[in-house]
């Protein structure tokens, strides 16, 4: 798959938008495919064309292959090869890094500057949500596995989404929908939606969305208000996490999907409709790269549909939702709890899904206990041979204390311990089935299974000011961008704490492990991703070799580290003249901050700068101290 990237890029560079004929191979053709859309290729005369440019005068046929040669300027015959033309494309690399030094890297904006105008750059490129950044030559193969981010960086939906969505809100006047979005969210900046504006007045910072998909009953307007103002955010949300987990859970997840008979089950607890818009996005983007890999699925037409279900209460958002979504059953609540000791009941065995979206399903439920039941009913709906269970809430204190209290409930009675052997509690009634503990792991954004360090007391605190989310900016459609009335931009930068865990795989167990060897989390993985990960370069001895282009190619895989030990950035970095400061929660469940100071390491000091915040840091630090963390005090009273 590399060699066939490595030579469609190459071809790219060499001749630009259309390509002579016969160039590129089957497997090279689905890559430039994947990479630039479908290939344009020259008409009859393109050698004549060529030739008028300078470029061809001649074409050999070597080894059953068309070889393109060109004249030099001494007038001689040169073959065009690929690795000339990787040279090539990483001095471009070089020049874009040099040109691109007035944006200011200590920023967000700047850092996402770059990445927009590299995706201008590739105007007509397809969008892939699971794309390496621009500067993958330049950057450790760790750097770029760890990175939290979708690609482009900021998130759009789709136009098989944003279409009909319109179509449909076209029979609401804007002013109408306006109105009626203002007075439902709590103001003009929709502060009980799930948008996380800069400022959210006291009395409203604590309130759940005012809106839900589940919700039985729902007016045309209403309706109309949920699928404009909610189903952006949620998408754009979803994505970011969908990309996260398979990026932690490796290409064999989604590969293990796509093979599944009858396909994945996937099931939209929350979003609307918009979780499995992003599923498909993810879906679409990895069987893009297996095609190119496996030949069974290179043969498929098209994508095996995924049997996708949507939980939507009242009849008015299902219609709408309906004709968006193609395939999708509805369902008007979720399913009941599935027991593991309950018979089945009926000729059907219950549905056990491989991928639940559960974004904003718990701060509207008052009660803790009733929060528990159910975080697991959602577990117990999970396909116990590997199904993902994710939950999203607003990334604001009260959001992340849900999410808190939901992953303390799930270590403490669902996900085993590889490490401690299953210990039967006791009970005063051995004749009342309990629930056991079983195979899982958390997937992200946490690389540690013990006690959140922001969340060591449990329950709601007054005044925490560090607290886990994240954040993903995406595109506002023109729907939203009339109701929110703002003229200088159209994007806008959704926060979000959130927690995916998986039931049945815990790849810290060897079996599980994608490199065979079982993670390893802790002290131990702490200190070893603080002394670092970078390799020693090649010599220049080697570099000079006759195996030069081996032994570069070799240095540029990877190391066997699961990123699941490594440390993830909780803030923006700070990136200072010098040095970065970076503030991490360890493998070992501590807060700590890092710094990264110029002369500790080129490499790690250019990937600090560009690193941003969620990102997996793997590159070590000079110095480390604790991080004091700010979690406020209990609330007193109900």
């Amino acid at each position: 798959a590399e060699q066939n990237e490595t030579a469609a890029r190459s071809a790219r560079q060499r001749f630009g938008d259309e390509l002579p004929p016969g160039l590129l191979s089957q497997g090279e053709e689905r890559s430039y495919e994947r990479l630039y859309g479908k290939a344009t290729f020259m008409a009859s005369d393109w050698k004549e064309q060529l030739s008028a440019r300078g470029e061809l005068v001649a074409e050999v046929e070597r080894d059953g292959k068309q070889i393109l040669l060109r004249q030099n300027d001494e007038g001689e015959l040169e073959e065009v090869e690929h690795t000339e033309d990787m040279e090539e494309a990483e001095e471009g690399a070089e020049e874009k890094e040099d040109s691109a030094s007035m944006y200011d890297f200590g920023s967000e904006e700047g850092l996402q500057g770059l990445e927009e105008l590299e995706a201008m750059r590739n105007k007509g490129v397809s969008s892939d949500p699971l794309r390496p950044s621009s500067d993958f030559a330049r950057t450790h193969p760790l750097t770029e596995a760890g990175r939290m981010r979708t690609w482009p960086s900021t998130a759009r939906m789709s136009v098989a989404w944003e279409e009909p969505s319109s179509i449909i809100l076209k029979r609401q006047g804007n002013k109408h929908l306006s109105e009626r979005a203002h007075e439902t969210f709590g103001g003009k900046n929709l502060p009980l939606s799930v948008a996380t504006p800069s400022h959210i007045p006291s009395h409203q910072i604590h309130m759940p969305v005012a809106m839900d998909a589940g919700e039985s009953s729902m007016s045309n307007v209403d309706a109309d208000v949920y699928l404009a103002t909610m189903t952006p955010g949620l998408h754009a949300s979803a994505l970011s996490v969908l990309v996260e987990v398979r990026k932690r859970l490796g290409s064999g997840w989604i590969e293990r999907l796509v093979r599944k008979p009858g396909g994945p089950l996937v099931l939209d607890a929350g979003a609307g409709g918009a979780g499995i818009m992003a599923w498909q996005e993810i879906l679409r983007a990895e069987f893009s790269r297996l095609r190119e890999e496996h030949d069974d699925i290179a043969a498929m037409d098209e994508i095996p549909p995924s049997r996708q279900s949507v939980i939507i209460g009242s009849d008015t958002l299902r219609h709408r939702i309906s004709r968006i979504l193609e395939n999708t059953q509805f369902l008007p609540r979720l399913p009941e709890t599935v027991f593991p000791w309950a018979p089945e009941v009926g000729p059907e065995p219950r549905k056990l899904y491989d991928v639940i979206i559960a974004p904003h399903n718990l701060l509207g439920i008052r009660e803790e206990h009733v929060r528990k039941r159910h975080v697991q009913r959602l577990w117990s709906l999970l396909d116990p041979n590997g199904g993902v269970l994710i939950l999203m809430e607003k990334g604001l204190p009260r959001g992340f204390e849900a999410i808190g209290a939901a992953r303390e409930m799930l270590l403490n009675r669902h996900i085993q311990d590889p490490s401690v052997p299953i210990v039967e509690p006791e009970y005063e009634n051995r004749d009342r089935p309990t629930w056991k503990k079983e195979t899982g792991m958390i997937v992200a954004p946490c690389t540690n299974h013990v006690q959140c360090p922001m969340y060591t007391i449990p329950g709601e605190m007054v005044g925490r000011k560090d607290f886990c989310y994240f954040s993903q900016r995406f595109t506002r459609p023109a729907y939203l961008q009339n109701i929110v009335g703002i003229a200088h931009s159209n994007h806008e930068d959704i926060q979000f704490s959130y927690i995916a865990v998986q039931r049945g795989r815990d790849q810290r167990r060897a079996e599980f492990d994608t490199h065979a060897q079982g993670v390893s989390q802790g002290a131990h993985a702490t200190d070893a991703a603080f002394a670092g990960y970078e390799p020693l370069a090649p010599s220049p001895a080697q570099n000079r070799g006759p195996d030069h282009d081996v032994i570069r190619q070799e240095a540029r895989k990877p190391p066997a580290i699961n990123t699941l030990s490594l440390p993830r950035m909780i803030l923006q970095p700070l990136k200072r003249r010098g040095h970065v400061i970076i503030d991490v929660c360890t493998p070992a469940g501590t807060l700590d901050r890092w710094t990264v100071p110029q002369s500790y390491s080129k490499q790690a000091y250019r990937d600090a700068r560009k690193s941003q915040w969620g990102d997996l840091w793997a590159l070590g630090a000079k110095t480390r101290v604790p991080k004091n963390v700010r979690t406020g005090r209990p609330k007193k009273g109900f």
